[in-house]
């Protein structure tokens, strides 16, 4: 493949919603979801590591893609929170193959941003966007309005601008970067005014004298755990912060402006949302939740996204931080038996009644690699700027037994059920999340130092 990368001319793209539109999306879905439970071939690829990553890249950044996936049964449809929250290191050189697989990535990427960046401009910001034929797409919210597509699109858009900014023998990542920056420039103003509309939409809220602006006070809100029926989450909000400092480090929106509209300096906004989900000494979940304190009342999304909420440089969030770990590190019912994979939460949550019935322990009481992923990254970040060793073992058995599911079961797995098999119910049979390998390289290289493949 030649390593001069071209990119294809804009398409004029449509994009609906609607009541009508929405009809034929849950149409789409559903001959989707239950073509994929019925019809699956099933089968097991018995390889190493190695193999594993290469048929992954290969199946997820294939130049067939019209659109950068998770895999079945997700793969029709397309979901920009995931380039916040399960691939942000598609462009780390060093999961990168060859040329030829940087060239993919790259030009996947780019033609993914653009589709997402439409939708803005289309004043279609939701959690899903379903292809209905050829460049017609339909937007629509499962199962409520997004809290974390705007932190996605800007992620996948910084992600390409910053492709060269670490060192690599690829050209396509210089290539890329100067197309992310002509993203930019020409979608500046749309995404200035989604940016604008989601903190003009933040509620005053107040829980035993301590206030802060919410963006779920009256119905929830969804982000990467959105089968979760509850409101006054923390992943919610701190994704909505996390949105407002990516647009203002990639320059989408100025500091002041925003903080204008929001009524209050950002980290102010911040230090409220720290009183009031961290008022008992670690970090509630959700307000609304009736769940008991502590461990019932605590999620594993509250890691929140790689370079999100969190800034552990700051011994008051690193104290906030420790204490929740601690507390899911302690609870046996937060992992699955003689594992290192802990459970996105100790019960099942209150669900909508579709999960109820299809997937009740979907965002419950089931293991999801890529959250065990950002949940060992954060405590090496806690190490590194506490300059101790504190969580770094428990970040590499997390590492290692996330090696050991993806190997016995043939791929990197979307979840794993309470008893550490393939997540399967009735309705549902997960999914093998090709595109979420990358990130996992990445973290391994940061926890041992060393790549986990032999050609990287």
């Amino acid at each position: 493949m030649n390593s001069d990368i071209s990119f294809p001319s804009p398409r004029e793209y449509r994009f609906y919603q609607g009541q009508f539109a929405s009809l034929v999306a849950n149409g789409i879905q559903a001959v989707n979801f239950l073509s994929d439970r019925f019809l699956r071939r099933a089968h097991r690829l018995s390889l190493g590591i190695d193999e594993l990553y290469r048929h992954a890249v290969d199946s997820a950044f294939s130049p067939q893609e019209a659109f950068l996936v998770t895999g079945a049964p997700h793969a029709t449809a397309y979901y920009p929170r995931d380039f916040a929250w399960f691939y942000p290191d598609v462009l780390d050189p060093e999961t990168i193959m060859d040329s030829d697989d940087a060239i993919r990535r790259v030009r996947l990427l780019e033609k993914s941003v653009r589709l997402m960046l439409e939708a803005v401009r289309s004043n279609v910001v939701t959690t899903t966007i379903i292809p209905a034929g050829r460049d017609r797409y339909i937007g629509i919210n499962y199962f409520s309005l997004p809290s974390d597509t705007l932190l996605g699109i800007l992620a996948g858009l910084e992600q390409i601008i910053r492709a060269d900014q670490r060192s690599s023998p690829y050209l396509a990542m210089s290539q890329g970067a100067h197309a992310g920056r002509l993203l930019l420039a020409e979608y500046r103003e749309e995404l200035k005014k989604a940016i604008c509309q989601l903190a003009e939409a933040l509620e005053p809220f107040e829980d035993g004298g301590v206030g802060a602006l919410l963006c779920d006070v009256t119905a929830p809100r969804s982000a990467a755990t959105d089968t979760r029926a509850e409101r006054q989450r923390f992943v919610t909000n701190a994704c909505v912060y996390a949105t407002f400092m990516r647009g203002i480090e990639l320059g989408v929106i100025d500091r002041i402006e925003l903080e204008a509209v929001l009524g209050r300096e950002l980290s102010k906004y911040k230090k409220e949302l720290l009183r009031l989900f961290g008022k008992p000494g670690y970090i509630r979940h959700a307000l609304h939740s009736s769940s008991e304190p502590p461990a019932s009342s605590i999620a594993l999304d509250f890691v929140n996204v790689h370079r999100g909420f969190w800034d552990l440089s700051d011994a008051g969030e690193r104290a906030l931080f420790a204490a929740t770990t601690d507390l899911i590190l302690a609870e046996p019912r937060f992992r699955i038996p003689g594992t290192s994979h802990f459970l996105v939460s100790a019960d099942n949550p209150l669900n909508k009644m579709i999960h109820k019935i299809a997937a009740p322990a979907y965002q419950g009481r089931s293991s999801w690699p890529t959250f065990n992923v950002e949940f060992a990254d954060r405590m090496l970040e806690y190490d590194e700027h506490s300059g101790a060793d504190r969580y770094r073992s428990c970040a590499q058995d997390i590492l290692r037994d996330i090696r050991t599911a993806t190997e016995t079961h043939g791929g990197y797995q979307e979840l794993l059920s309470e008893k550490g098999l393939k997540y399967r119910t009735w309705a549902y049979q997960g999914a093998v999340a090709h595109s979420w390998f990358p990130r996992f390289l990445s973290v391994w290289r940061r926890a041992f130092g060393t790549a986990l493949l032999n050609g990287n």
